[in-house]
């Protein structure tokens, strides 16, 4: 979706001028902490994944979504989550417990310390069997498909319409797209190189930009 979280490469917003990195603390307040982890804790209950999280993050009114800050649009995400999957319910999202919803999720997956500790380590693996061959081979160019879709997609929209070259192949990944919709499916996943006169219209600084993207996005450029 070419929603207000895609922000690469939008006229407008005024220059990136980020915290150099070896100032730049983790958490500028104790609260970005705390939704930090509640974020993760949540999502280690098993009834989201990361793409469903991020696309719960999206959603929000564009408005809200640019006026938030990084943590407070952790925040919305998580809140909306934790109310669409029946966790908790819209009163007691307001402090209100009159109408509880406890009792009502013992299907939730509650991980020990060891658990929690191994799933932080290790992510959440993406790679998956395929019995398809890649559509696309090293050295061919590809235009990446213009797509306006409501869901979740991992296209940015500063690089939809131009037009880059294959140099390497990943193999077959959980598709991002389908996954934001509880649907985990594989899709061939590519590195594609781009020129910055291709992005941008013109030369700048970066000569080159790489950006992995999943065959469904491209299309062969012969």
């Amino acid at each position: 979706m070419n929603g207000a979280h895609d922000l690469g490469g939008k006229q407008g917003l005024g220059p990136v001028n980020p915290e150099p990195e070896d100032q730049e603390p983790r958490f500028h307040a104790e609260w970005e902490r705390r939704v930090f982890a509640l974020t993760i804790a949540a999502g280690m209950l098993g009834k989201w994944n990361i793409d469903e999280s991020r696309h719960a993050r999206e959603r929000q009114h564009p408005l809200d979504y640019l006026s938030h800050s990084y943590y407070e649009n952790w925040m919305a995400g998580v809140e909306k989550l934790l109310v669409e999957k029946g966790l908790i319910n819209h009163a007691e999202l307001s402090g209100d417990k009159s109408e509880s919803t406890a009792g009502t999720t013992e299907d939730l997956r509650v991980p020990d310390a060891a658990a929690a500790e191994k799933i932080l380590r290790t992510g959440g693996p993406t790679l998956l069997e395929s019995s398809t061959k890649p559509k696309f081979n090293i050295d061919d160019r590809v235009l990446v498909k213009k797509q306006y879709t409501a869901g979740h997609t991992r296209s940015p929209g500063y690089a939809q319409g131009s037009i880059g070259v294959i140099v390497e192949s990943h193999g077959c990944h959980v598709y991002p797209d389908k996954n934001a919709q509880g649907e985990c499916v594989g899709e061939h996943l590519y590195s594609v190189s781009f020129t910055s006169a291709s992005l941008w219209g013109s030369e700048s600084d970066n000569s080159e930009v790489l950006i992995d993207l999943w065959e469904p996005y491209l299309e062969l450029v012969k």
